[in-house]
C-alpha cells in the first residue's frame, strides 16, 4: 500500500472516537479545504481494513445522527430480499404513470435499476409491502441507526424519524462487507452487486448517495467501499448546508471523497460516473 503523505497539518493520535479500541486513528482537519470549496460543512471517515486505520475529518459531526435519505436503500434492499418482498435484483415494479422531477424514474424499474437511479417511488412501494411491523423488527435486529420508523412507512427515512450517524454508517458498511449483518449471504451478495458503481482492472467501487432535508439544513451523503486486490477502503462523507446551490451540493457529495482519496494516495478514483 502507498503510505499516507505526511502534511504539516496532519497529526496522528490513538483515540477511539467510536472506533475499535485497537485501531490507529488519524485526524485530518486540513480536509476542511475541500468542504470550504463547496461552501458546505461536513464530516468524512475512511477505514482502511488492512491497516485497521480510521482517517477522520471533523469529529464533532462524526457522531451526529441525521436523516439517512437514499443511503437507506442499502438496508431497505436487504430487508426486502430477506422478507421475500423482492425476489432478486430483477424484480420489477411497473411505473404508476406519475411524472416526477427525475425523468429516469418515469418508467418500470427493477431492484438493480431502482438502486442505480435512486428511484424513490420504487423503494416506497417496497417499504409498504414490507410493512411497519416487519420493517421495525428488522431495523432493530440490524442495529440500523435509531430504528425509528415514525413519519410514515414510505417516508420515515426521507422526512420521518429515522436517524443515523456517519459513525454508524461506517460500522454498517463494514458489517455488510464482512457478512456480519442478520441477513442471508444471498441477500448480502445481491445488495453488494447492485451497489457496484464502477469496475476497473485495479478496483471495484460500491456506493450510494443520498440527499434530503432536516429542519433548515440539506443533508447529503456518499457512502460505500472500494476493493482492490490487496485491500478494502470504507468511506462515509456527510455534508450539510443551510443554503445550498443544488448542482454544487450534489457534486460535493462525491467530489470530496474522490479528492480525499487522491490526496491520501489510496486510489485515484474518477468522478465521471
Amino acid at each position: 500500500m502507498i503510505p499516507y503523505p505526511i502534511l504539516i497539518f496532519t497529526f496522528v493520535v490513538f483515540t477511539t472516537f467510536g472506533c475499535s479500541d485497537n485501531a490507529l486513528n488519524e485526524v485530518r482537519e486540513d480536509f476542511e479545504k475541500f468542504y470550504n470549496e463547496y461552501q458546505v460543512t461536513g464530516t468524512f471517515v475512511l477505514y482502511d481494513l488492512k491497516e485497521n486505520r480510521y482517517t477522520l475529518y471533523n469529529q464533532k459531526l462524526y457522531s451526529k445522527p441525521v436523516v439517512p435519505a437514499s443511503t437507506f436503500k442499502i438496508c431497505n434492499s436487504l430487508i426486502a430480499l430477506e422478507t421475500k418482498v423482492v425476489k432478486d435484483e430483477h424484480f420489477e415494479l411497473p411505473w404508476d404513470g406519475i411524472e416526477r422531477f427525475v425523468p429516469s424514474w418515469d418508467k418500470d424499474h427493477n431492484l438493480q435499476s431502482a438502486f442505480k437511479n435512486s428511484v424513490v417511488w420504487y423503494y416506497q412501494e417496497v417499504a409498504r409491502r414490507i410493512g411497519e411491523e416487519s420493517m421495525k423488527k428488522w431495523l432493530v435486529k440490524t442495529g440500523y441507526g435509531n430504528a425509528d420508523i415514525s413519519g410514515g412507512i414510505d417516508l420515515f427515512w426521507l422526512s420521518g424519524g429515522l436517524r443515523i450517524s456517519p459513525e454508524q454508517q461506517i460500522d454498517f458498511l463494514k458489517r455488510l462487507y464482512q457478512f456480519d449483518l442478520p441477513f442471508s449471504p444471498r441477500s448480502i451478495e445481491i445488495v453488494k452487486k447492485i451497489m457496484v458503481e464502477k469496475t476497473t482492472p485495479r478496483y471495484t467501487l460500491r456506493g450510494k448517495t443520498g440527499w434530503s432535508t432536516q429542519g433548515d439544513e440539506d443533508i447529503g451523503w456518499y457512502i460505500g467501499f472500494v476493493e482492490n486486490r490487496n485491500n478494502v477502503y470504507f468511506f462515509v462523507n456527510c455534508i450539510q448546508s443551510r443554503n445550498p446551490d443544488d448542482s454544487s451540493f450534489a457534486r460535493a457529495r462525491k467530489d470530496i471523497v474522490f479528492r480525499i482519496f487522491h490526496e491520501l494516495e489510496v486510489l485515484d478514483l474518477e468522478p465521471d460516473m
